[in-house]
């Protein structure tokens, strides 16, 4: 008797995507026992606990025993919920960006690309763990669908091509995503160092004074000064995301105006 192959797990639909898309598609949100009593808890209250976790303590203590605890359930139960932790990431990201309500869109060009920008660098901040969900296969589930289709509507009419629409959303979010990153670097440098960026460089005033007096670096002496009195620190997050968003948009009104 000739050998079946088995068929090849690439070519399969990944079970995940129906579970993300399940209150559109009919799929039970409760998995079904096949004996005993009804399961406690729903996808949806699993994957919020497992939000609230990563928003109080991090992405790392985000485990399938973790929330599987809170209920007060064994691991492996937790499984029949969510086949894997790769996968609740993906549900905790669609679920978390389906709490921010999308405001309605005004006319001014430029203020809708502000506001692109502004909502993904607002949610990143109250979600910093977002940042982290990478590495994982970006599937677009009905919320992060619906937040893609309201930022096209934002660049839609500019005179962009199909594909120039699709890279000015990348921009416009990419940027306020590395914004958020360098605030989170500098909040966790204050938590290493127990100082405050005013602090640490009143501290070391001197020592910077003294090794950079006289060198080859006059610019950079020049504007890292007037920068460090205009911010009272080494960077101003909020000051770049207002300048770099404000140049962004300027080239990109400036292409379709060509």
């Amino acid at each position: 008797m000739s050998h079946v192959p088995e068929p090849d797990q690439r070519d399969q639909p990944d079970p995940s995507l129906r579970l993300l898309w399940r209150h559109r598609t009919g799929t039970p949100e409760e998995p079904k026992a096949k004996r005993g009593p009804k399961q406690k808890v729903s996808v949806d209250e699993v994957v919020d606990a497992a939000i609230d976790l990563a928003d109080a303590e991090g992405l790392a203590a985000v485990t399938m025993r973790a929330i599987a605890q809170r209920f007060g359930l064994g691991a492996m139960t937790l499984y029949s919920y969510v086949p894997n932790r790769d996968a609740l990431l993906v549900l905790m990201a669609d679920q978390v960006t389906g709490r921010t309500e999308l405001p309605e869109l005004p006319e001014d060009p430029r203020k809708r690309l502000e506001l692109v920008a502004n909502l993904q660098h607002d949610e990143l901040r109250a979600h910093p763990w977002l940042l982290e969900v990478q590495d994982v296969r970006p599937w677009l589930g009905p919320n992060m669908s619906d937040r893609y289709e309201w930022q096209l509507q934002a660049v839609d009419g500019l005179g962009l091509t199909d594909l120039e629409m699709d890279q000015t959303v990348a921009v416009l979010i990419g940027f306020a995503g590395n914004i958020v990153r360098g605030e989170l670097m500098k909040r966790r440098a204050e938590q290493v160092t127990g100082m405050t960026e005013a602090e640490w460089w009143a501290a070391n005033y001197d020592t910077l004074t003294e090794v950079m007096a006289g060198s080859h670096y006059p610019l950079a002496n020049r504007v890292g000064t007037a920068a460090g009195e205009a911010y009272q620190a080494a960077t101003d997050p909020a000051r770049e995301l207002d300048y770099g968003l404000a140049r962004i948009i300027d080239g990109v009104l400036a292409h379709v105006n060509r």
